[in-house]
């Protein structure tokens, strides 16, 4: 489990920070659950997307179904 891996970092620490994560899910065949606002390590390094708004879910998929989704909220993500 990872919260926020990658806040705080600038843009060529990130990517290594989510390359780093996607190393070790192949090298253990483990999973993740990341918590992040940074869509570009969503985007990286998740297969499925859950978004929370008020502890409750609203909506779940890949990065690309999501980057498509007419939500004004969802939307706000991807900007």
């Amino acid at each position: 489990m990872y919260d926020e891996p990658t806040t705080g970092l600038d843009t060529g620490t990130s990517h290594e920070i989510s390359d780093l994560i996607l190393k070790m899910q192949r090298k253990y065949k483990i999973s993740s659950i990341i918590i992040t606002h940074d869509m570009q390590c969503a985007k990286m390094t998740a297969d499925r997307i859950v978004m929370l708004k008020g502890g409750e879910i609203v909506a779940e998929g890949t990065y690309e179904e999501l980057e498509k989704s007419d939500d004004e909220w969802i939307q706000s993500f991807f900007i």
